[in-house]
């Protein structure tokens, strides 16, 4: 069993190992009475389902994300 320490901002680091178990960077957390439960998201449809682009991987659905914040960010700046 690992410890983490909870940050002022909710947040806590998860070992690698874990991590690298995970096979993702997406997680669903849900708590059962005194234990919070965290499960890796392999596809989109899991807990974002309304809003999934039918048969694309997690991860090309999160590069696509990139790429327009990316896009987004050099035609507000590209202006000046």
């Amino acid at each position: 069993m690992k410890t983490a320490k909870i940050t002022r901002k909710g947040q806590i680091t998860i070992p690698v190992e874990f991590r690298k178990k995970l096979g993702t960077d997406l997680v669903e957390i849900e708590m059962q009475e005194e234990k919070v439960i965290i499960k890796p998201v392999k596809k989109i449809g899991g807990i974002f389902h309304r809003y999934a682009l039918k048969d694309k991987p997690i991860e090309e659905i999160l590069k696509m994300e990139k790429e327009a914040v990316n896009n987004a960010f050099r035609e507000k700046h590209s202006n000046r």
